[in-house]
Parts: C-alpha cells; sequence; structure tokens
C-alpha cells in the first residue's frame, strides 16, 4: 500500500520550472533513494512531500494520519533548547505523561494523603491510566532509544546540556538528524544525511535504516551508501522523475541501457517523420502538377497523423560535466612528504601520539579515521599552518602542493564570482568566464555573490581555483562534500589521471574505493597503513579483529585449563621438555617472527636506498617500486601475524 503518491507535479521557482509532470510513489517499509544534479529539483520534491510546500500542478496525496520527518526542518523553537530536549522532542507527550506521574506520586506520598482513602483512589486510579499510556507508547524504553541514537551518531552525553543554537552547523544537523531517528515517524525524508558523519556514524546509520520499519526517501550523493541502503531510486532529470527498482550500482546499467533503447527508438521515429514529410511533400507536388485534389486529401492525412504522433525526446547519452583539468607543472623528487613522531595536544588533549608516514611521488593516499581523530590537524602541521608539540616534518625537492580544506567561511564574500575568480586567480576578464565555464558557472551565475552559492558551487570555485596552480600534490579535505554524482565522477576521474601525489581525508567510500592505493587509518593518535581501497582496508581490519578474538578465546580456554589442573583432584601436570605448547609457545613463535620482521624491514630499506640511486631510469624506477611494494605487502602480512600473537 503506498502512503505517498504524486502523479503530474510540477513546480515553479519564481518564473523557472523545476519539476514538469514529476510522477512517483512510495510504499510502507520501502527505502528510495532520490538523486539527480544540484539545482534539478530534488530539495523542491522533499518540501512537496514534507508538505511545506503546495505543488503549482498536478495531484499529491498522503496517506491518513501519516507522521513525516524530514531533516533539514529545524524549528525556531529549537534554538533555545538544549541538545537533548531536541533529541527527545518526538517524545513531548511521554515527557508530560511522565511529568503527570511524578506530580501524582508527590500528592499520594504528601503527609497526611494517606488518611483521605476517597482522594487516595482517585489520585491511584489516574496515576494507573498515566502509567499505562506511558507503558504502551515506550516511555520506559525512552531514554534508552535517545541514548542508543545519540551514541550511533557520536553525540556525547556530555553535550546534553549545551544549547542547541549554540552549536556548529554540523553538529546541529547531526543532532536534528537524530532527533528525527528517535522519533520513527512512518516516512523519513533525509536531504543529504550524511555529509557530517564519519565511517563510523555511516555504518550504524545503514544499520539502523536497514532496521528501520518506516519508509525513507533519501536525497545523497554517496553512492556506497546508496547501494548498501536502496532498494528504489528516484532520478529526477530535466524536470522529470524516472523510477528503477534498484540500488544505485543497478540504476547505472538499467538507465544506460534505458538511453540506448530510446536513443535507438528516437532515431527510427526520426526516420519515419522524414519520409512522411516526404510523402507529404511529394504528394502536395504531384497535386499541384496534375490539379488533383486527391493528392492534397493524401498529404493533409499524412500531415494530421504526423501532428498526432507522441514525439520521443532526444537522450542527452552524455551530459555536461564539470573539467577539472588536472595538470602538474612540474613533477616534485621521490619523497614527497615524510613525518616522523609527531606529536600534537589541545587543552590537555592528545590529538596525535608519535604519528609517522611517507608519500612517494605519484602515490595515492586516503586518510581515514573518526571525527575528532586529528585528519585535517595531521594536513595541517604537514603545511606549516600549525606546529607540532614534537617531531619532524620533512619535504622533498621541487613540491608545489594544493590543499582544499573541509570548511572554507564565505559568508562575507559579497563580490561577484567572477570578480573573486579573477583576482585569487590572477586572470582577465575573458579567461576567467571560459575557464568558469568548464566548472559549470555559465550566464548569471558568475555574477552570482559568491556568499550566495550552494555548498556544491563553493566547492566547484575553490577546485577550479586549485586546478589553476598547477601543483603536484594535492591535498584534499573532503573534495567531494556537496558536490553532485556528474561532479564527483568527473573529479575522479581527473584525479585517477593525475600523474601526481594525492593525500585526501574523505568518508565517500566509492571515492576511497575507485582512487586510493593505499589506506591510512589515523587512529588514537597513529597512522596504520593498508595497501588498496576502502574494501581492502575494511576486510584486513576484520582479519585482524577476528584474529585477535581467536586469540583472546585461546587465552581464556589455556587460562580454564589452568585452573582445572590445579584443582585438589586434578592430576599434576607433566612437564615436557622436548616440546612447548600453547602458551608456552608463543615467545618462541614471537622471537622468531620478529626475526623476520627485522630481516624483512632490512630488505625494504634496501630497496629504498636503490630508488634514491635509481635516477631518472623509468624502467629500473619501475621495477624497484614494483619490489619495494612486494616487500612492503609482506611486511604488512608479517607485522599482522605479530599482531595475532600479541
Amino acid at each position: 500500500m503506498y502512503i505517498v503518491n504524486g502523479q503530474q507535479l510540477k513546480a515553479y521557482h519564481g518564473a523557472n520550472l523545476i519539476l514538469d509532470g514529476v510522477d512517483f510513489e512510495i510504499h510502507e517499509g520501502e527505502k528510495a533513494g532520490l538523486i539527480g544534479r544540484n539545482g534539478s529539483g530534488k530539495t523542491t520534491l522533499l518540501k512537496l512531500i514534507a508538505r511545506q510546500n503546495k505543488p503549482d500542478e498536478g495531484l499529491l496525496t498522503h496517506k491518513k494520519d501519516i507522521r513525516i520527518g524530514y531533516l533539514p526542518q529545524i524549528p525556531e523553537e529549537f534554538e533555545a533548547l538544549t541538545v537533548h530536549e531536541v533529541l527527545a522532542y518526538s517524545y513531548r507527550e511521554l515527557q508530560d505523561c511522565r511529568r503527570q506521574m511524578n506530580r501524582l506520586e508527590q500528592e499520594m506520598s504528601a503527609p497526611g494523603a494517606a488518611g483521605d482513602a476517597g482522594r487516595t483512589e482517585k489520585l491511584l486510579k489516574a496515576y494507573s491510566t498515566l502509567q499505562e499510556r506511558f507503558e504502551q507508547a515506550g516511555g520506559y524504553e525512552m531514554d534508552a532509544n535517545i541514548d542508543q541514537v545519540a551514541d550511533g551518531l557520536d553525540i556525547p552525553k556530555s553535550a546534553y546540556d549545551r544549547v542547541f543554537g549554540t552549536l556548529s552547523g554540523g553538529e546541529r544537523t547531526r543532532i536534528v538528524l537524530a532527533s528525527q531517528l528517535i522519533g520513527k515517524p512512518d516516512l523519513l525524508l533525509l536531504d543529504e544525511p550524511t555529509n557530517h558523519l564519519d565511517l563510523k556514524g555511516l555504518e550504524w546509520l545503514e544499520q539502523f535504516l536497514h532496521g528501520y520499519t518506516g519508509a525513507c526517501i533519501i536525497v545523497s550523493h554517496d553512492r556506497y551508501f546508496l547501494d548498501a541502503v536502496i532498494g528504489k531510486m528516484i532520478e529526477i532529470e530535466d524536470g522529470e522523475a524516472h523510477t528503477y527498482f534498484t540500488n544505485y550500482s543497478g540504476y547505472v546499467k538499467e538507465k544506460e541501457e534505458r538511453l540506448l533503447i530510446q536513443f535507438a527508438d528516437y532515431q527510427e521515429q526520426q526516420k519515419r517523420i522524414k519520409k512522411m514529410k516526404e510523402a507529404i511533400r511529394r504528394f502536395e507536388e504531384w497535386g499541384r502538377i496534375g490539379d488533383n485534389e486527391k493528392f492534397f486529401k493524401k498529404a493533409a492525412s499524412i500531415r494530421k497523423a504526423l501532428e498526432r504522433m507522441e514525439l520521443i525526446k532526444r537522450p542527452v547519452l552524455e551530459r555536461q560535466s564539470a573539467d577539472f583539468d588536472l595538470n602538474p607543472q612540474d613533477r616534485s623528487g621521490r619523497r614527497v612528504v615524510r613525518f616522523e613522531n609527531l606529536h600534537k595536544a589541545y587543552a590537555g588533549r592528545t590529538i596525535l601520539a608519535g604519528a609517522e608516514g611517507s608519500l612517494e611521488f605519484g602515490e595515492k593516499v586516503a586518510l581515514l579515521g573518526d571525527n575528532g581523530a586529528g585528519k585535517s590537524t595531521l594536513l595541517r602541521l604537514l603545511l606549516g599552518q600549525e606546529q607540532p608539540d614534537s617531531g619532524v616534518v620533512e619535504w622533498g625537492s621541487r613540491v608545489e602542493y594544493g590543499y582544499l580544506a573541509q570548511q572554507e567561511e564565505r559568508e562575507k564574500l559579497s563580490e561577484p564570482v567572477l570578480s573573486f575568480f579573477q583576482k585569487e586567480a590572477g586572470v582577465e576578464e575573458g579567461e576567467a568566464r571560459s575557464i568558469l565555464a568548464r566548472y559549470l558557472f555559465y550566464g548569471a551565475d558568475v555574477f552570482k555573490p559568491v556568499r550566495m552559492l550552494s555548498g556544491g558551487e563553493w566547492s566547484r570555485l575553490r577546485l577550479a581555483l586549485l586546478v589553476m596552480k598547477k601543483p603536484n600534490l594535492l591535498l584534499l579535505d573532503e573534495p567531494t562534500n556537496h558536490l553532485d554524482i556528474d561532479s564527483r565522477e568527473a573529479l575522479e576521474e581527473a584525479i585517477e589521471a593525475f600523474p601526481g601525489t594525492v593525500m585526501v581525508i574523505s568518508h565517500d567510500r566509492y571515492f576511497v574505493n575507485k582512487l586510493a592505493q593505499r589506506v591510512w587509518e589515523l587512529e588514537q593518535g597513529r597512522v596504520t597503513s593498508y595497501l588498496g581501497g576502502f574494501d581492502d582496508y575494511r576486510e584486513k581490519k576484520r582479519q585482524l579483529a577476528d584474529a585477535r578474538k581467536s586469540l583472546e578465546e585461546r587465552e581464556e580456554s589455556a587460562a580454564g585449563k589452568g585452573k582445572e589442573a590445579a584443582g585438589p583432584k586434578a592430576k599434576k601436570a607433566q612437564p615436557n621438555p622436548g616440546k612447548a605448547e600453547g602458551p608456552e609457545r608463543v615467545p618462541v613463535v614471537r622471537e622468531k617472527l620478529e626475526q623476520h620482521i627485522a630481516a624483512q624491514e632490512a630488505a625494504l630499506a634496501a630497496t629504498n636506498a636503490e630508488l634514491e640511486q635509481a635516477g631518472d631510469d623509468p624502467v629500473k624506477l619501475q621495477e624497484l617500486w614494483a619490489d619495494r611494494e612486494e616487500k612492503q605487502k609482506q611486511l604488512d602480512a608479517l607485522l599482522a601475524e605479530w599482531i595475532e600473537l600479541e
């Protein structure tokens, strides 16, 4: 049964037609993804469904008494509330019920209340009614539900008493998202819910939505998230809606097939139209030559058939996307940057505790970690924007970096895009217009004040300025935030073809999977390196976790057997000097393993030394680099085995 149904919906923004005859329906429990380019009308459609706006034309129906939760909807009264009050906003009636129960408890326990039997009976009856209502509505699970969702979205209990109006934009979004999830409405409308979540929060939200019984419509450009959660895709394109009953990866294949079929049908129809027009011309010419009315009637009949024909729209097989033309002016030396034993603390809180790592020319590394782990801090230390408490940062030769910060304030930038870009890039107006057009700033868009740009437009403008510097090292902090899928794919292609070095902080798992050759995980102030993309990193983490769990179980089992052997009826264990068993064997294995690790580290160091002396011979460099990667892989495997023993 459907809970929302839209038929031939039209919506205007001023004189611009945003939605042009949109049809869709959402059924109970369905998880639908709503995608489209920035400005295609996704948020407009969400606001129609949330009843914030009304369609200019068409019919939009909702199931009777439906409860709708909408993420961007932040009521004004939230500003003065505490974080806990916002989280518990959907429990307002239950909280009022609890307050009444507390008041009745106080009245019944007041001095002299026991002497008035009639009044006590009346109070008990009222209390019983309230308690039944409280229990049936899940009042006794209320606090546990709030804590569970808040913990999953990394909202600490220490923040519960903070005033909502004093929080940052990202913190507000997370708290309102939590508030909507706690309320469990029949239909949940989420507009880019993943933007301010780290990997832990993303995976928690995916699991939550898998178990969520209500329906969801989710606007997201996170392709990995859409694959994991969504079973139905609705694409808004050219004001129309196309529905695909699959996840994002399935949608990509089905859309390509649909466009190819539509293009073949379009070509076939165009051939038929051409023949019909030729027949009309020929019959009219014959009618004029022979002065025969019969030919004019045939021409008129064909013309009417042509007018009645439902024309197939020519499909756009390849839409224009931003052109991120990443070409370094010069290459750097082999060693790009090395950092060793970095320590950094703020107000007594340790952020980095001995972080180490190095970047080689041409490497593409993704830096992952929870929010607050210190990823942006590490970037700022490498760039010299901050100084470490201790440790060393060494840069290689001829390194020219381009840095894209996660957040750069633009609220005070009132100048137009064109003049801002001219000033920052140092180019003339004509060249500036040409460059901006490659980043999808057309016509009047270049005169829009910078502070009025959307998140996606601001990201594209900053990337355009970064490309102008022609760096050979890209340091990118969440570069895909606010970019639509087309722009993300264009950026991925540009980075994939980029011959320089890349270090990127990103929670976009699809992006990391496609580009990263190595993943650095920043955890507890230290950097751990994993070969491969996100899926490789996650699988390795799973293997290490299983190994630790297995080791703990073996240790517990050995400890249990030891206790049994120590019992009064147990036989005394007979030592076997010829063979060490169980835990007694561990030190022997560890010693041999450490010897192998030391030998492998020495071999890796020797290969690194050869690389430094190899000069510019590309064939030799490639062979040495392949040898180095293989030795590093073997070393990683030995270290993983050592961790398992530990």
